[in-house]
């Protein structure tokens, strides 16, 4: 007999049931992955995946970016730093010669990384065994290039995505192909840096000037703000591996656009990164397509194995 003399176990004898075939489900058969065969082309691989929540939004935005296309909207790709150290430059400048990329918006570590790629063919320093020395972020011609670029795009008043193109690519570097900054410039493709002075390494080398660099990022703020305005209607945005920078250059500009009076509906986001941020979720999913302004998406995985993965849904989808 138990000590508690005002609470007994309730029956259960009365729970109301239902048949299990009447109840809709979110999950069938019919979404279920199939077996990989060894000899399956890519598309036999995609469409063997589970259609199941990130392969569902995988096609989605898929089909998104090729609607855009379609319509000769824009398809935006926010990148950081960390899409050029996951050697994805290929796979973008790939999409960039078919018509997939209409702009590309970047903090200031990709034009660190991607310089250095293009002129010796490898970046990112190991920051720890530097740092003691006082040697991090030291590399000569990465500070000397990127405030070159930056004095002379003030001097002919354009952004820096451009002037920094312009600098890397009349250096004939050996690894141009492979470079975001001369493939976008080679190919007329506008690149726009937003910068957060003192974050780069490039702000602490003697010929820096903040002016010239503040000049040239807000040029190209402006001119990213031009871009986002022609979103609507079919374009998409994307933001990966940024995390505070450009969710929040995204959010102005999308407040900016809107305050000129310019309609910005029918539009889709998304955000890649490998774990879930704030300010991507809250400035580029969410906000910006609040009240059924677009559709946001996100996407979470490791971005060397999730671009690669959107850039084959894209060219193999329906």
């Amino acid at each position: 007999m138990s000590i508690y003399e005002n609470f007994q176990p309730i029956s259960f004898d009365e729970i109301n049931t239902y048949e299990l075939a009447s109840r809709p489900s979110k999950v069938t058969v019919r979404h279920f992955a199939e077996p990989i065969e060894i000899n399956d082309s890519l598309k036999d691989f995609l469409d063997k995946l589970p259609n199941i929540l990130a392969v569902q939004s995988l096609r989605e935005l898929a089909r998104q970016i090729r609607r855009a296309k379609e319509l000769n909207k824009p398809i935006i790709w926010g990148i950081g730093g960390h899409i050029v150290k996951t050697g994805l430059a290929p796979v973008i400048i790939d999409l960039i010669k078919r018509g997939f990329v209409s702009a590309i918006a970047s903090n200031g570590s990709v034009l660190v990384h991607d310089t250095e790629i293009a002129l010796v063919g490898f970046t990112s320093e190991d920051v720890d065994a530097s740092l003691g020395k006082g040697d991090f972020g030291a590399a000569r011609e990465t500070g000397e290039i990127l405030n070159s670029a930056a004095k002379r795009g003030m001097k002919d008043k354009i952004g820096l995505g451009e002037a920094m193109g312009r600098e890397v690519l009349e250096k004939n570097p050996p690894n141009a192909e492979v470079s975001l900054l001369c493939q976008t410039y080679k190919h007329k493709i506008p690149f726009t840096t937003h910068l957060t002075i003192g974050a780069d390494v490039g702000h602490f080398h003697s010929n820096c000037d903040g002016a010239s660099l503040g000049a040239t990022s807000h040029t190209d703020f402006k001119l990213f703000c031009s871009i986002v305005k022609e979103l609507g209607g079919g374009g998409v945005y994307l933001n990966l591996g940024s995390a505070v920078v450009l969710p929040e250059i995204f959010l102005k500009a999308v407040t900016v656009v809107r305050n000129l009076g310019f309609p910005l509906e029918d539009f889709s986001t998304a955000n890649f990164d490998f774990i879930r941020h704030y300010r991507p979720t809250t400035n580029v999913v969410r906000r910006p397509t609040a009240g059924g302004a677009g559709r946001g998406f996100s996407i979470t995985g490791h971005h060397e194995i999730m671009i690669p993965l959107l850039a084959a849904h894209i060219l193999c989808g329906e």
